[in-house]
Protein backbone atom coordinates (compact mmCIF):
# COMPACT_ATOMS: atom_id res chain seq x y z
CA UNK A 1 0.00 0.00 0.00
CA UNK A 2 1.28 3.58 -0.38
CA UNK A 3 1.02 6.56 1.53
CA UNK A 4 2.18 9.85 0.68
CA UNK A 5 3.67 12.39 3.21
CA UNK A 6 3.81 15.94 3.29
CA UNK A 7 6.59 17.72 5.70
CA UNK A 8 6.52 20.42 8.01
CA UNK A 9 8.50 23.10 8.16
CA UNK A 10 12.03 22.97 8.88
CA UNK A 11 12.78 20.78 5.77
CA UNK A 12 13.44 23.91 3.32
CA UNK A 13 16.35 24.72 2.48
CA UNK A 14 17.78 27.89 0.26
CA UNK A 15 17.57 27.31 -3.30
CA UNK A 16 15.35 24.06 -3.23
CA UNK A 17 13.31 25.51 -5.72
CA UNK A 18 15.94 26.32 -8.66
CA UNK A 19 15.13 22.87 -10.27
CA UNK A 20 12.05 22.81 -9.95
CA UNK A 21 11.16 26.23 -11.29
CA UNK A 22 12.69 25.21 -14.30
CA UNK A 23 9.85 23.49 -15.74
CA UNK A 24 7.31 26.24 -17.24
CA UNK A 25 4.49 23.55 -16.30
CA UNK A 26 5.65 23.74 -12.39
CA UNK A 27 6.47 27.19 -12.39
CA UNK A 28 3.14 28.27 -13.99
CA UNK A 29 1.07 26.43 -11.16
CA UNK A 30 3.56 27.78 -8.32
CA UNK A 31 3.00 30.92 -9.83
CA UNK A 32 -0.88 30.69 -9.53
CA UNK A 33 -0.50 29.44 -5.64
CA UNK A 34 1.90 31.94 -4.98
CA UNK A 35 -0.75 34.41 -6.25
CA UNK A 36 -2.83 33.28 -4.26
CA UNK A 37 -0.98 33.67 -1.09
CA UNK A 38 -0.12 37.04 -2.09
CA UNK A 39 3.51 36.32 -1.44
CA UNK A 40 6.81 36.41 -3.52
CA UNK A 41 7.41 32.22 -3.56
CA UNK A 42 9.38 32.29 -6.59
CA UNK A 43 12.16 34.43 -4.90
CA UNK A 44 12.02 33.00 -1.25
CA UNK A 45 12.19 29.30 -3.10
CA UNK A 46 15.48 30.10 -5.24
CA UNK A 47 17.25 33.68 -4.14
CA UNK A 48 16.39 33.98 -0.39
CA UNK A 49 18.70 32.60 2.70
CA UNK A 50 18.54 29.87 5.04
CA UNK A 51 17.60 32.59 7.78
CA UNK A 52 15.13 34.39 5.68
CA UNK A 53 12.82 31.04 4.89
CA UNK A 54 13.41 30.11 8.41
CA UNK A 55 10.47 32.73 8.72
CA UNK A 56 7.04 31.20 9.55
CA UNK A 57 5.10 33.23 7.93
CA UNK A 58 7.46 32.47 4.40
CA UNK A 59 8.08 28.95 5.19
CA UNK A 60 5.04 27.40 5.61
CA UNK A 61 3.26 28.91 2.30
CA UNK A 62 6.30 27.80 0.78
CA UNK A 63 6.34 24.42 1.86
CA UNK A 64 2.47 23.81 1.18
CA UNK A 65 2.76 25.34 -2.47
CA UNK A 66 5.73 23.01 -3.60
CA UNK A 67 3.66 20.05 -2.23
CA UNK A 68 1.01 20.53 -3.40
CA UNK A 69 2.49 21.42 -7.64
CA UNK A 70 4.84 18.44 -6.99
CA UNK A 71 2.22 16.10 -6.53
CA UNK A 72 0.56 17.51 -9.79
CA UNK A 73 3.89 16.26 -11.29
CA UNK A 74 3.68 12.54 -9.96
CA UNK A 75 -0.33 12.04 -10.31
CA UNK A 76 -1.24 14.80 -13.75
CA UNK A 77 -4.76 13.23 -13.53
CA UNK A 78 -5.83 13.49 -9.94
CA UNK A 79 -8.16 10.34 -10.68
CA UNK A 80 -4.68 8.36 -10.79
CA UNK A 81 -3.66 9.40 -7.45
CA UNK A 82 -7.43 8.78 -5.61
CA UNK A 83 -7.19 5.22 -7.20
CA UNK A 84 -3.68 4.42 -5.95
CA UNK A 85 -2.56 6.38 -2.79
CA UNK A 86 -4.04 4.43 0.12
CA UNK A 87 -3.91 7.30 2.29
CA UNK A 88 -1.98 10.61 3.03
CA UNK A 89 -0.19 12.24 6.20
CA UNK A 90 1.66 15.48 6.76
CA UNK A 91 3.70 16.39 9.47
CA UNK A 92 2.51 19.74 11.17
CA UNK A 93 2.19 22.21 8.33
CA UNK A 94 2.01 19.21 5.90
CA UNK A 95 -1.39 18.45 6.72
CA UNK A 96 -2.56 21.06 4.68
CA UNK A 97 -1.04 19.23 1.77
CA UNK A 98 -2.40 16.28 2.35
CA UNK A 99 -5.61 17.61 3.14
CA UNK A 100 -5.92 19.26 -0.48
CA UNK A 101 -4.26 16.49 -1.99
CA UNK A 102 -7.05 14.47 -0.93
CA UNK A 103 -10.09 16.65 -1.57
CA UNK A 104 -11.41 17.69 1.44
CA UNK A 105 -10.36 21.49 0.68
CA UNK A 106 -8.84 22.81 -2.99
CA UNK A 107 -5.49 24.16 -3.18
CA UNK A 108 -6.56 27.94 -2.95
CA UNK A 109 -7.98 27.18 0.32
CA UNK A 110 -5.27 25.75 1.08
CA UNK A 111 -3.09 28.21 0.29
CA UNK A 112 -5.10 31.09 2.10
CA UNK A 113 -4.92 29.15 5.51
CA UNK A 114 -1.39 28.46 5.43
CA UNK A 115 -0.76 32.41 4.78
CA UNK A 116 -2.94 32.86 7.54
CA UNK A 117 -1.58 30.05 9.71
CA UNK A 118 2.15 31.10 9.18
CA UNK A 119 1.29 35.05 10.34
CA UNK A 120 -0.74 33.66 13.47
CA UNK A 121 1.76 31.71 14.87
CA UNK A 122 4.26 33.97 14.01
CA UNK A 123 2.14 36.75 15.64
CA UNK A 124 2.27 33.74 18.36
CA UNK A 125 6.14 33.20 18.75
CA UNK A 126 6.78 36.95 19.16
CA UNK A 127 4.62 37.43 22.06
CA UNK A 128 7.47 35.26 24.12
CA UNK A 129 10.43 33.84 23.12
CA UNK A 130 10.88 30.18 22.32
CA UNK A 131 12.04 27.54 20.36
CA UNK A 132 12.11 23.91 19.65
CA UNK A 133 14.86 21.13 20.15
CA UNK A 134 15.31 17.66 19.07
CA UNK A 135 15.99 15.10 21.79
CA UNK A 136 18.22 12.11 19.71
CA UNK A 137 18.41 8.72 21.04
CA UNK A 138 17.59 7.97 25.08
CA UNK A 139 15.02 5.82 27.02
CA UNK A 140 11.58 7.11 25.78
CA UNK A 141 10.17 7.46 29.29
CA UNK A 142 13.59 8.99 30.48
CA UNK A 143 13.59 11.59 27.53
CA UNK A 144 9.36 12.42 28.63
CA UNK A 145 10.25 12.37 32.49
CA UNK A 146 13.26 14.97 31.57
CA UNK A 147 11.01 17.12 29.07
CA UNK A 148 8.73 17.73 31.30
CA UNK A 149 10.69 18.08 34.30
CA UNK A 150 12.00 21.52 32.56
CA UNK A 151 8.43 22.60 31.74
CA UNK A 152 8.83 21.93 28.37
CA UNK A 153 6.38 20.13 26.13
CA UNK A 154 7.00 16.83 23.49
CA UNK A 155 5.59 18.97 20.82
CA UNK A 156 6.44 16.54 18.22
CA UNK A 157 6.77 12.52 19.01
CA UNK A 158 8.57 11.43 16.24
CA UNK A 159 9.23 7.30 16.55
CA UNK A 160 11.80 5.80 18.13
CA UNK A 161 15.10 8.00 19.11
CA UNK A 162 13.34 11.56 18.28
CA UNK A 163 11.48 13.48 20.36
CA UNK A 164 10.97 17.13 19.56
CA UNK A 165 10.68 19.42 23.08
CA UNK A 166 9.45 23.28 22.77
CA UNK A 167 9.14 26.15 25.12
CA UNK A 168 10.51 29.18 26.48
CA UNK A 169 14.20 29.53 25.71
CA UNK A 170 15.11 29.61 29.18
CA UNK A 171 13.71 26.23 29.66
CA UNK A 172 15.19 25.14 26.65
CA UNK A 173 18.74 26.15 28.09
CA UNK A 174 18.13 24.10 31.29
CA UNK A 175 17.68 21.15 28.81
CA UNK A 176 20.92 21.72 27.48
CA UNK A 177 22.63 21.85 30.97
CA UNK A 178 20.38 18.40 31.69
CA UNK A 179 19.82 16.45 29.52
CA UNK A 180 18.24 12.98 29.26
CA UNK A 181 21.11 10.42 29.84
CA UNK A 182 22.42 8.84 26.40
CA UNK A 183 20.43 11.37 24.18
CA UNK A 184 21.73 14.38 21.78
CA UNK A 185 20.10 17.84 21.54
CA UNK A 186 19.91 19.82 18.40
CA UNK A 187 17.90 22.74 18.30
CA UNK A 188 15.77 23.37 14.97
CA UNK A 189 15.63 26.11 12.64
CA UNK A 190 12.02 27.31 13.94
CA UNK A 191 10.63 30.45 15.00
CA UNK A 192 8.80 29.00 17.94
CA UNK A 193 7.47 26.86 20.11
CA UNK A 194 5.02 25.20 18.25
CA UNK A 195 2.24 22.66 19.02
CA UNK A 196 2.20 24.21 21.98
CA UNK A 197 -0.19 26.39 24.71
CA UNK A 198 2.12 29.35 23.42
CA UNK A 199 0.39 29.24 20.06
CA UNK A 200 -2.80 29.24 21.30
CA UNK A 201 -3.60 32.51 19.82
CA UNK A 202 -2.59 31.32 16.51
CA UNK A 203 -5.49 28.71 16.80
CA UNK A 204 -8.20 31.50 17.38
CA UNK A 205 -7.17 33.08 14.28
CA UNK A 206 -7.62 30.07 12.08
CA UNK A 207 -10.87 28.70 13.68
CA UNK A 208 -12.11 32.07 12.72
CA UNK A 209 -11.08 31.55 9.34
CA UNK A 210 -12.04 27.52 8.83
CA UNK A 211 -15.93 28.82 9.87
CA UNK A 212 -15.91 30.45 6.16
CA UNK A 213 -14.33 27.12 4.69
CA UNK A 214 -16.68 25.09 2.72
CA UNK A 215 -14.89 21.06 2.44
CA UNK A 216 -15.72 18.04 0.93
CA UNK A 217 -15.25 14.33 2.75
CA UNK A 218 -11.67 13.27 1.46
CA UNK A 219 -10.95 10.91 -1.30
CA UNK A 220 -8.41 9.45 0.25
CA UNK A 221 -7.40 8.15 4.52
CA UNK A 222 -6.24 11.08 5.65
CA UNK A 223 -4.10 10.05 8.73
CA UNK A 224 -4.22 12.55 11.65
CA UNK A 225 -1.32 14.30 13.59
CA UNK A 226 -3.39 14.24 16.59
CA UNK A 227 -3.91 10.79 17.83
CA UNK A 228 -3.11 8.71 13.74
CA UNK A 229 -6.79 7.93 13.55
CA UNK A 230 -8.18 7.60 9.96
CA UNK A 231 -10.44 11.03 9.65
CA UNK A 232 -13.05 10.46 6.60
CA UNK A 233 -15.12 13.69 7.14
CA UNK A 234 -13.45 16.80 5.66
CA UNK A 235 -14.99 18.99 8.94
CA UNK A 236 -12.79 17.00 10.73
CA UNK A 237 -10.27 17.02 8.76
CA UNK A 238 -9.98 20.77 8.80
CA UNK A 239 -10.96 20.99 12.55
CA UNK A 240 -7.95 18.65 13.56
CA UNK A 241 -5.68 21.21 11.45
CA UNK A 242 -6.67 23.94 13.08
CA UNK A 243 -5.93 22.35 16.21
CA UNK A 244 -2.88 20.82 15.91
CA UNK A 245 -1.39 24.25 15.62
CA UNK A 246 -1.20 24.61 20.00
CA UNK A 247 -1.38 20.75 20.35
CA UNK A 248 1.63 18.15 19.75
CA UNK A 249 2.13 15.92 16.52
CA UNK A 250 1.69 12.57 17.52
CA UNK A 251 3.51 10.95 14.17
CA UNK A 252 4.76 7.89 16.09
CA UNK A 253 0.82 7.08 16.25
CA UNK A 254 0.78 8.02 12.24
CA UNK A 255 3.50 5.20 11.58
CA UNK A 256 1.70 3.07 13.58
CA UNK A 257 -1.43 3.74 11.86
CA UNK A 258 0.71 3.02 8.46
CA UNK A 259 1.76 -0.12 9.88
CA UNK A 260 -2.08 -1.59 10.69
CA UNK A 261 -3.05 -0.32 6.98
CA UNK A 262 -0.20 -2.21 5.54
CA UNK A 263 2.12 0.13 4.02
CA UNK A 264 4.48 -1.16 1.83
CA UNK A 265 6.17 2.18 0.28
CA UNK A 266 5.88 5.66 1.36
CA UNK A 267 6.56 8.94 -0.90
CA UNK A 268 7.42 11.98 0.51
CA UNK A 269 6.70 15.28 -1.29
CA UNK A 270 9.31 17.91 -1.50
CA UNK A 271 11.31 19.39 -0.04
CA UNK A 272 11.72 15.83 1.10
CA UNK A 273 14.03 13.81 3.71
CA UNK A 274 12.58 14.37 6.84
CA UNK A 275 9.86 11.74 7.03
CA UNK A 276 11.52 9.31 4.74
CA UNK A 277 14.44 9.29 6.85
CA UNK A 278 11.94 8.64 9.86
CA UNK A 279 9.87 6.05 8.12
CA UNK A 280 13.83 4.44 7.91
CA UNK A 281 14.75 4.16 11.40
CA UNK A 282 11.14 3.18 12.07
CA UNK A 283 10.28 0.61 9.50
CA UNK A 284 13.86 -0.67 8.39
CA UNK A 285 13.70 -2.50 5.10
CA UNK A 286 10.03 -3.58 5.34
CA UNK A 287 9.01 -0.72 3.82
CA UNK A 288 10.62 1.59 1.10
CA UNK A 289 11.08 4.89 0.71
CA UNK A 290 11.42 7.91 -1.67
CA UNK A 291 12.46 11.42 -1.06
CA UNK A 292 11.37 13.35 -4.01
CA UNK A 293 13.82 15.75 -3.80
CA UNK A 294 14.10 17.30 -7.73
CA UNK A 295 11.98 16.75 -10.62
CA UNK A 296 14.85 14.42 -12.48
CA UNK A 297 12.99 11.71 -10.25
CA UNK A 298 9.74 12.29 -11.28
CA UNK A 299 9.88 9.04 -13.55
CA UNK A 300 10.84 7.29 -11.02
CA UNK A 301 8.77 8.67 -8.50
CA UNK A 302 5.67 7.65 -10.84
CA UNK A 303 6.97 3.76 -11.20
CA UNK A 304 7.88 3.66 -7.68
CA UNK A 305 3.44 4.84 -7.05
CA UNK A 306 2.30 2.51 -9.80
CA UNK A 307 4.36 -0.44 -8.31
CA UNK A 308 2.81 0.29 -4.50
CA UNK A 309 -0.37 1.12 -6.04
CA UNK A 310 -0.40 -2.42 -7.79
CA UNK A 311 0.67 -4.20 -4.67
CA UNK A 312 -2.18 -2.77 -2.79
CA UNK A 313 -4.92 -3.51 -5.74
CA UNK A 314 -3.38 -7.57 -5.79
CA UNK A 315 -3.96 -7.87 -1.95
CA UNK A 316 -7.61 -6.29 -2.17
CA UNK A 317 -8.32 -8.77 -5.12
CA UNK A 318 -7.16 -11.45 -2.96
Amino acid sequence: MLVIVAPGQGAQTAGFLVPWLEDPVFAARFDWLATVAGIDLVHYGTEADDETIRDTQIAQPLLVATGLVAALGVFPRPADAFAGVGAVAGHSVGELTAAAGAGAITAEQAMVLVRERGRAMAAASAAVPTGMTAVLGGVREEVLATIARHGLTAANDNGPGQVVAAGTLEQLAALKEDPPAKARLAPLSVAGAFHTEHMAPAVGRLAALARSVSVHDPRLRVISNKDGQVVRSGAEVLQRIVGQIASPVRWDLCLETMTHLGVTGILEMPPAGTLTGIAKRYFGKSVETFALKTPDQLDAAREFCLAHAAAQTEEVAS
